[in-house]
């Protein structure tokens, strides 16, 4: 469910929201693309929502801004912010999570990084790690039968530290 922290219809986002959604706008800009109103939008409806967030669930709640939205609209921004490395799709939910790397890098918009998702199947939670061993792991295992990855994505489900107490 994505949370309501509305201000305007004009600028629906906390000002944290709005401090990411300018990195991504500028990042785009570095990369010679352009985060449109309603890609913003899109992406600032995934960072909005504390748990990973369907294309249907954005879909309902872009149409308060955009009445006319259909799937397509929905779907070609998920691929652009795909593509731009901004949002992750967490496959085990079909669903899409803001690339906290990403958007919060202060060593330069170019990095890139090997993602691995923690996934609690008690509340739905997803945290996004980065752990070099992991990536160091799945480089050298690929590395000995010939293989170069050119992504990769760890999903991991169990239990959050809430989870296990409750």
């Amino acid at each position: 469910m994505l949370s309501s922290t509305a201000t305007t219809e004009l600028d629906p986002f906390s000002p944290q929201i709005l401090a990411l959604l300018d990195r991504a706008a500028a990042f785009c800009t570095t990369r010679a693309s352009r985060l449109t109103d309603t890609r913003r939008l899109v992406l600032g409806l995934i960072l909005d929502s504390s748990k990973p967030v369907g294309a249907y669930d954005i879909l309902d709640h872009l149409r308060q801004y955009q009445r006319n939205a259909a799937p397509p609209t929905v779907y070609r921004a998920l691929d652009f912010l795909l593509a731009q490395g901004l949002i992750h799709r967490i496959e085990r939910m079909s669903a899409f999570i803001g690339c906290a790397h990403r958007l919060e890098c202060h060593h330069g918009h170019g990095c890139g990084h090997r993602a691995q998702f923690l996934i609690c199947s008690g509340c739905g939670a997803v945290s996004e790690v980065e752990d070099s061993e992991i990536s160091h792991a799945i480089a050298s295992a690929a590395q000995k039968i010939g293989f170069k990855p050119h992504q990769s994505t760890v999903e991991i489900e169990g239990l959050c530290a809430i989870c296990q107490q409750g």
